[in-house]
């Protein structure tokens, strides 16, 4: 948990646009990697020099991924740590990254997420004769058969919510209103791999893919990279970044409770991770010091639309029983109570597993900066953050804006606007890196995908 050491801060961010598998013709996973670290380390107005720590995650990939992704910045002999917690992956080198500065161990460390996924149906983790399944007791108890796993999980959670709410009118019109609403604000989202908008009935009549659950209603497999570089208070005064600093509240980080495998209940919505989940928030809104009702803004893991159905009560941000109202009523959109997923989430933006908790964090900081234009939240204080894996882990933070005792986050007079130094806003524009972006950032020493003033010929050939 944190809030036991000192304050971080998160002061910079980027991402690639989340595409559709190999739709980038020749681009590999470093490529999205080293895409996404360099915006980040510009938007800090850092070179790689700073960086004294690494926390890199993915889900597929070679044990020194990690490395492979940020040598091309440079070779500094810093610690890299690679991380697979499932589908959490990338908040959970957030959360690696997060801890070494809170124990006092560096004062700026980079959280890095990728994945390059096969085209097809997102699945989950299948046993071959060498390996068993990670989640083996659980799916025998709720007899999930091998063939696409996940869908069935989700889709069995939503089943049960609905069956269990059906006296208070919840029904599978409240699946195709989560998808409705989802693609809808990806459409105001460059970064999503899809951006169209559609109907309830279209998203209803959509291909059935299990249950109720359409095919509107799942996040697609992308191909796509995130990155976050955080810092001490001392890191943040020192190189003049307290005007665009984001302070993690809270983060937290839970696992299964007994509840997923309990005979007696044999509950779907425990097996998709609901009570590691409440067990998450609750002590995120603890260390924070807030309630849900404080809660101005929210990315959920949506995979499958029944997954956000049954994560609203969990995280504290709608009563027991009455999220489907809430829903119903417009209270997860713009202009309602608490926007969920503006972005688009991970049904309409995508979901490459690695990047995709790394992803959450760029559009809270960029909301969190008004930097978010025609999706934008307005008058935030405090941001909220679900990023779920089965099998399990959860992480879940809270996010605000920094304020210092002596008031050098107002102090904008040695602070550059970092989308005076992209060009552009990079909340609302997606543009790939340039040979000026990777030589602001590279180590003095030059990296693996270039010297110190471009690009090498064959990495600039992907940007």
């Amino acid at each position: 948990m944190s809030g036991k050491g000192r304050k971080v801060y998160i002061v910079g961010v980027g991402m690639t646009k989340f595409d559709k598998p190999f739709s980038r013709k020749g681009a590999e996973y470093f490529d999205y990697s080293l895409e996404a670290a360099t915006k980040a380390l510009l938007d800090a107005n850092i070179t790689y020099d700073k960086v004294e720590f690494a926390a890199v995650g993915f889900c597929v990939g070679a044990t020194s991924s990690g490395q492979r992704s940020l040598y091309q910045l440079g070779m500094n002999q810093i610690p890299i740590v690679n991380c697979n917690n499932a589908c959490a992956s990338g908040s959970t080198a957030i959360y690696l990254a997060r801890s070494q500065i809170e124990g006092g161990l560096y004062d700026c460390c980079l959280a890095l997420g990728f994945e390059k996924m096969a085209p097809g149906p997102l699945g989950g983790s299948t046993p071959n004769e060498n390996r068993g399944n990670p989640m083996g007791p659980a799916l025998e108890r709720m007899n999930v058969e091998h063939s696409q796993v996940n869908p069935q999980i989700f889709g069995n959670a939503g089943i049960e919510y609905i069956k269990k709410y059906a006296h208070k009118g919840a029904s599978t019109d409240h699946l195709n209103m989560i998808a409705e609403k989802n693609h809808r604000h990806s459409a105001l989202n460059p970064y999503s791999q899809f951006q169209d908008v559609y109907t309830l009935d279209q998203v209803k009549a959509s291909r059935k893919i299990f249950g109720p659950v359409t095919l509107l209603q799942c996040c697609p497999t992308s191909d796509g990279a995130g990155c976050v570089i955080l810092a001490s208070e001392d890191f943040v005064k020192r190189h003049n970044l307290a005007p665009q600093a984001i302070e993690i509240a809270a983060q937290v980080m839970a696992t299964d409770s007994p509840r997923a495998l309990l005979d007696e209940d044999k509950s779907a919505i425990e097996l998709a991770g609901a009570d590691m989940t409440r067990r998450a928030a609750r002590d995120a809104l603890k260390t924070a010091k807030i309630t849900g009702d404080q809660i101005g803004v929210v990315e959920l893991h949506d995979c499958f639309a029944p997954n956000e159905l049954i994560t609203y009560d969990a995280l504290g941000i709608a009563p027991e029983g009455e999220a489907h109202h809430y829903l119903a009523r417009g209270e997860f959109t713009h202009g309602g109570k608490v926007p969920v997923n503006v972005s688009g989430g991970l049904i309409s933006k995508g979901h490459p597993l690695g990047a995709t908790g790394l992803a959450q964090m760029c559009e809270l900081t960029w909301q969190l900066r008004g930097w978010a234009g025609k999706r934008q939240v307005p008058n935030l204080k405090y941001a909220m953050q679900h990023n779920v894996g089965l099998g399990g882990a959860v992480v879940v933070g809270i996010y605000k804006r920094a304020e210092f005792a002596d008031g050098s986050e107002k102090n904008t007079a040695n602070w550059q606007d970092p989308r005076e130094r992209f060009g552009y806003n990079p909340a609302t524009e997606v543009r790939r890196i340039t040979d000026a972006d990777f030589k602001r950032v590279v180590s003095t020493h030059g990296g693996v995908a270039g010297n110190q003033n471009k690009l090498r010929d064959d990495v600039r050939a992907h940007f």
